[in-house]
């Protein structure tokens, strides 16, 4: 944990430090972009990572996976909300999540822009800034605060979230896009989200912020109620109570 949470405040400061300044773009697809910060960002978390754990796999958003003899894997987002850091709209964090044999038993999101770190481990609870933290008490959809975000094959695929879109704006009090999945995640852990929900979203974008999650006594699922997976397309996050009743939503 202190090495997870070491490096994600170094990229992050990495990050603060360049945002605003003219980088280097490029397109992965018609909306999706990379740029040079996410490059930046990602080798120096795989240099110290690599320098402290040599033995450990490791997957990241821009180089793919490293595999490792080893039953532990990094899973790492340099830059969650490059498209908001390409603009200079600033929203966006460091995400770095550790596997044991295939199952999530770390998780770091740093925003440097607020300084606010994210923390849990397996069985020991949530943190924000090494406070405990929980999710909302919120009972009813029709008073929640929910967040969400669509692919980035909104223009291509009918299956693009619009339809949940539409069902949830007339029965929640109000639904946020701000950017960044795995802060989605982390503002319901602290209870700022009564629920997220996305689809087609990477184990990158959900590891450290589906744990921390859970550590706060929220749940996860797919769209159906099923039990959640990092490696799932589909993702529903909530304080636990207001649950099924997004789940009700998602299935109209």
């Amino acid at each position: 944990m202190e090495t997870a949470v070491n490096v994600a405040t170094e990229a992050g400061r990495l990050l603060k430090t360049n945002l605003g300044r003219l980088h280097s773009i490029e397109m992965k697809g018609a909306i999706d972009v990379v740029t040079e910060m996410d490059i930046r960002a990602e080798e120096l978390i795989i240099k110290i990572l690599r320098g402290v754990f040599p033995t450990f796999g490791i997957l990241t958003e821009e180089s793919g996976e490293r595999a490792a003899s080893s039953e532990y894997r990094w899973i790492i987002d340099p830059l969650d909300g490059t498209t908001n850091y390409a603009h200079g709209y600033p929203v966006f964090c460091v995400s770095i999540a550790l596997e044991k044999n295939g199952e999530t038993i770390l998780g770091v999101v740093y925003n440097p822009m607020l300084a606010e770190l994210f923390t849990a481990e397996k069985g020991r609870g949530a943190c924000l800034n090494n406070r405990k933290i929980q999710v909302s008490s919120t009972t009813k959809l029709n008073n929640s605060l929910l967040a969400t975000g669509f692919p980035y094959d909104i223009r291509t695929s009918s299956n693009n979230n619009i339809n949940y879109f539409t069902n949830f704006a007339v029965r929640v009090q109000a639904i946020r896009r701000a950017g960044s999945a795995a802060l989605d995640s982390c503002y319901v852990a602290c209870g700022r989200f009564d629920g997220f929900w996305e689809l087609k979203l990477k184990p990158w974008d959900v590891a450290a912020g589906g744990l921390i999650v859970k550590e706060a006594g929220g749940i996860l699922s797919d769209f159906k109620g099923n039990p959640f997976s990092i490696y799932s397309h589909e993702t529903v996050a909530s304080n636990g109570i207001i649950h099924k009743q997004m789940i009700e939503v998602l299935n109209l």
